[in-house]
């Protein structure tokens, strides 16, 4: 069985502002993984509209 405190320490790791395609620090990191899931920045999030490959 996982411990709570275990658990709560995991999700404050995935909160961070890093983006995983760039590693830049920015805000929209964190409003992106909550609309679409992913910890993508900004700039990332549109490159990766335009161009999904």
């Amino acid at each position: 069985m996982i411990n709570s405190h275990e658990d709560k320490d995991l999700k404050e790791e995935d909160l961070d502002n890093i983006c995983e395609e760039c590693q830049k620090d920015d805000e929209s990191v964190s409003q992106n993984l909550i609309l679409t899931g992913f910890k993508l920045c900004k700039s990332c999030r549109t490159s990766k509209t335009v161009f999904p490959i």
